[in-house]
């Protein structure tokens, strides 16, 4: 895997927690296709409180009757394999918020698989 620094693309899914894709969490799909499309990496948020197009407010408050609480699924890649990647939120995603945004990626390091730790540099091979 290449290192990643310097300019890049955020996509950020704004879903719902109970949105499905077959049989399984959409937000999973959508973590999972992002790895097998060899992006950079990708991460699931979950939200407390929101509302989207309906308008219908979504809680985790007690006494609430709403379930299905926003989830974000941010990815950062380049803007060319983010762009490549979206046909795919096309086929997935039927209702909620897709956005893009210029950012700049300062420090992008794993783990070394083997112990745990990063190398001496506080850098690995990615």
């Amino acid at each position: 895997m290449t290192r990643l620094t310097g300019r890049a693309l955020r996509l950020t899914v704004h879903i719902g927690e109970d949105d499905i894709w077959h049989h399984k969490p959409l937000y999973t799909e959508i973590v999972h296709r992002a790895h097998a499309a060899g992006l950079a990496g990708a991460s699931v948020f979950k939200g407390i409180e929101g509302f989207g197009a309906t308008s219908r407010i979504h809680t985790a408050r007690l006494l609430s009757l709403s379930e299905d609480l926003p989830v974000a699924v941010v990815v950062v890649d380049t803007e060319e394999r983010i762009r490549e990647f979206l046909p795919q939120l096309d086929e997935l995603v039927t209702e909620g918020l897709v956005t893009l945004d210029d950012c700049e990626v300062i420090r992008y390091v794993g783990r070394d698989k083997e112990s745990g730790k990063t190398d001496a540099k506080g850098k690995n091979s990615l």
